[in-house]
């Protein structure tokens, strides 16, 4: 059965899940386009049951609930599905505008592991990828941050990151990390290439700022690796957008929030579809 476009978003029943399907609301209005809520039954030693169905109903309506509640005008669809969470959600992906899961949920591990859900669809799924972590209202003043290099995949990640500032009313910082072998000991040459990747970035930003004037768009210029700058802007990060080629490593993002109890994110994150050199 042919499906039409939609922002789906998947659910477990999750805190997370939940502050998903709250976050993609803006984005399927902006679209015009319906928000899909998609419950997977994960398949089990034993046939599925009326009781698993009748699950599935609740969480959907208790998902549905919350987006109703906020008021906001949106098309809402629901769906039930039954097999491997992931590979019901990458079936999905294959014709969803945009995808949105939890970063924890009850059905698989917290992102940061090797069967985590989220980092299979993350790693696999042909469209953007939301993995949502914080409520949908982020308190205090907060940036989306869009990982930017020179390639196709530099170029999708700030269109996104451009898209989502706008969408939100929030400051936009585009990163550029540029290789460093020992950053914290280069000296003067070290400040020298900062300033000349920034240059080069603001340049690049110039024509954005014409066409968006109501754009608050910051180029940032990093040595070494942009983890970095996550890990000690994390605080002030309400999202954070990287290319496709970093799906298969999203367990670093995890790595930027401290041990012991701390959550899986501190911020959310979108991983874009694929470009031409992924």
């Amino acid at each position: 059965m042919h499906q039409a476009p939609a922002v789906v978003v998947g659910v477990d029943g999750s805190c997370s899940a939940t502050a998903a399907a709250l976050w993609a609301i803006d984005e399927a209005v902006s679209r015009d386009i319906p928000l899909r809520l998609l419950h997977a039954v994960p398949h089990r030693d034993r046939p599925t049951t009326t009781d698993d169905i009748d699950r599935a109903s609740d969480i959907v309506d208790t998902a549905a609930a919350a987006i109703e509640a906020t008021g906001k005008q949106v098309k809402v669809e629901t769906q039930i599905a039954s097999g491997d969470v992931a590979q019901v959600l990458l079936d999905q992906a294959r014709r969803a505008v945009m995808l949105c899961i939890g970063s924890s949920g009850r059905a698989h591990a917290g992102i940061g592991h090797r069967k985590s859900t989220a980092l299979a669809v993350a790693r696999s799924a042909n469209c953007p990828v939301a993995i949502i972590h914080s409520p949908a209202t982020v308190a205090g003043v907060s940036c989306v941050v869009a990982e930017v290099d020179d390639t196709a995949a530099g170029d999708l990640v700030l269109r996104r990151g451009i898209d989502e500032a706008l969408l939100r009313a929030t400051p936009l910082r585009v990163v550029t990390a540029w290789p460093a072998r020992y950053p914290d000991v280069q000296g003067g040459s070290s400040a020298a290439m900062t300033r000349m990747v920034r240059t080069r970035l603001q340049r690049r930003l110039s024509a954005w700022r014409e066409h968006n004037p109501g754009l608050d768009v910051r180029p940032v210029a990093v040595p070494g690796n942009i983890l970095n700058y996550l890990a000690r802007h994390r605080d002030e990060i309400a999202l954070a957008i990287v290319p496709h080629g970093r799906g298969a490593g999203i367990a670093e993002l995890v790595s930027t929030t401290p041990p012991s109890s701390a959550p899986d994110l501190s911020f959310n994150v979108v991983i874009c579809e694929p470009a031409g050199d992924d």
